[in-house]
């Protein structure tokens, strides 16, 4: 990559990771009801303008006694640590990885008749791509999300659901986390959610609930 690209290309991850930072602070504070948040992280992700990332937050008020937000970045793992490839596999159980776990560069997931979760709040993760193969079987797969981590799904269902997510740029840092999620579920679920860092189940839920009634208020 020529040197003037990888520059302007660090330039936009630092002014992504400035953003979002900032947006989780609104989103906090209550300024931002779920939609929107995630609008905008989604914009902050994929744009490829700075003008139109720094707009992002150029009609939120600044929060008073607010400090100023910290970058929020994705761990990573040291060069030395990082594994090529690890499966995660799952028949008639529960599994969950959640806290500080690591991340290889390709995971495979193969569940048959089962439920797995897949935090990455607090993850580590090796640099670049990161590829989350998912081969479920009347199964449900949970896959959790920090805003501050690029995402993308190219998976497909039969009798099932795979979300749809397009939150990473076109043209990334090569130093950036993506997440690529892909695979089949047959009869299963595979589910993307974003929730800040610390945020539970019951709070995500019930943030979500009070979008839906601020909506509905609205229009009657």
């Amino acid at each position: 990559m020529p040197p003037e690209i990888a520059t302007s290309a660090r330039d936009l991850r630092n002014r992504r990771e400035h953003v979002i930072a900032a947006l989780q602070n609104y989103f906090a504070h209550d300024d931002l009801d779920v939609e929107e948040f995630e609008r905008r992280v989604t914009v902050a992700h994929t744009s490829e303008s700075a003008t139109e990332i720094d707009a992002l937050t150029a009609d939120l008020a600044p929060l008073p006694g607010a400090p100023e937000p910290a970058p929020a970045l994705v761990a990573l793992i040291p060069a030395g640590d990082r594994r090529a490839l690890q499966t995660m596999r799952g028949f008639m159980s529960a599994t969950t990885r959640s806290g500080p776990w690591s991340v290889p560069a390709h995971l495979r997931v193969k569940a048959l008749m089962s439920s797995s979760v897949l935090d990455f709040r607090e993850a580590r993760f090796p640099p670049g791509p990161v590829n989350l193969e998912i081969r479920a079987v009347m199964s449900s797969v949970e896959i959790i999300v920090p805003p501050g981590l690029s995402v993308e799904t190219y998976g497909s269902a039969i009798m099932g659901t795979f979300d749809e997510i397009d939150r990473a740029p076109t043209h990334p840092d090569p130093e950036a986390t993506v997440l690529r999620i892909h695979g089949r579920a047959v009869m299963s679920a595979v589910e993307v959610k974003m929730r800040l860092p610390g945020e539970t189940e019951r709070q995500s839920h019930r943030a979500r609930r009070e979008t839906r009634a601020a909506r509905n208020s609205a229009r009657t």
